[in-house]
């Protein structure tokens, strides 16, 4: 078609946004380019119609000419607005804070967390650690993972964990054989006020305070540490203990388990956006590890002596 002429697309560009805008100055802050250079591309435009589009003043006034040519020029822009191939690839970032207990985070967020940045690669994850008992810096986080009373905090439970007590084999070949619970007697057992030893004792059958001798710990990671290190028979969940249990470093005793006095649980949190996807991803992946834990821990009960 050698007698039509089109316009270039800054051309139209700069008319479109300095018929909205109402001067060359606005349109050229919108377009990122000088005034000047707006005015030269509607000059030119206006020469290849044979036409003015606007009378000049202290504000622009489209010429009647110019009111027609300008719904055709919004109708084409529209179009080729509309076509997915000129629109630019954009990564809308969504930072999400989430706050959970040390151990927590190191046996059972941190292993798992690829799988939600492979899910979501829009949400820039932020994970801190809210220390139990100083824990003040954890409430600006949009995810809240907390240990204690789910019912009382208005949470939900993330895993319905058990309790067995653990020990290393170097410690267990070093002191008399534990076939009963009572055995315990002679075995120091590590303390924690996280996780109190009364419900298990209730569960066996031992009516016996909490350990009142050797060091307290005030962290369930240092404690299964110091199992780990043969200094002490630990009550653990096989949730935070499971890779231990399944390479034998820890060994589970009795076949007794207990409902803990406390569970992990996610504080209230957005019904929508990443905390939401979030929350909803980590009770998914919680409910099976707890799973899994509970299948490690009945078949090395089962392997025990």
């Amino acid at each position: 078609m050698p007698d039509l002429r089109f316009p270039s697309i800054d051309g139209l560009r700069a008319f479109e946004a300095a018929a909205r805008l109402g001067t060359f100055e606005k349109a050229a802050d919108e377009l990122a380019v000088t005034a000047s250079a707006v005015g030269k591309r509607i000059a030119a435009v206006e020469e290849l119609l044979g036409t003015p589009l606007f009378q000049r003043g202290p504000r622009l006034t489209l010429t009647p000419a110019g009111k027609e040519y300008l719904s055709h020029v919004r109708a084409a822009l529209g179009l080729l607005a509309a076509a997915p191939q000129h629109r630019r690839a954009s990564r809308r970032v969504q930072r999400l804070r989430v706050s959970t207990p040390p151990t927590f985070a190191r046996q059972v967020l941190v292993p798992e967390l690829p799988a939600f940045t492979e899910a979501h690669p829009e949400v820039e994850l932020e994970v801190v650690l809210s220390i139990p008992f100083l824990d003040d810096a954890g409430t600006e986080a949009d995810v809240q993972v907390r240990h204690g009373d789910a019912l009382a905090a208005g949470g939900t439970v993330l895993m319905h964990d058990v309790l067995a007590p653990v020990a290393a084999p170097a410690l267990l070949s070093k002191l008399p054989p534990l076939r009963a619970p009572a055995d315990l007697a002679h075995a120091p057992l590590l303390r924690t006020p996280l996780e109190p030893w009364a419900p298990w004792f209730e569960a066996a059958g031992l009516d016996w305070a909490e350990p009142d001798q050797g060091p307290r710990l005030l962290d369930l990671g240092l404690t299964l540490e110091a199992a780990l290190g043969g200094q002490g028979v630990a009550l653990a969940r096989p949730s935070l203990a499971r890779t231990w249990l399944e390479n034998g470093a820890l060994v589970p005793l009795f076949g007794i388990t207990a409902t803990p006095a406390h569970q992990y649980h996610l504080l209230p949190h957005a019904g929508r956006g990443a905390a939401a996807a979030f929350a909803q991803w980590l009770r998914g992946r919680c409910e099976h590890i707890a799973e899994q834990a509970l299948r490690v821990l009945a078949q090395k009960e089962a392997r025990s002596p």
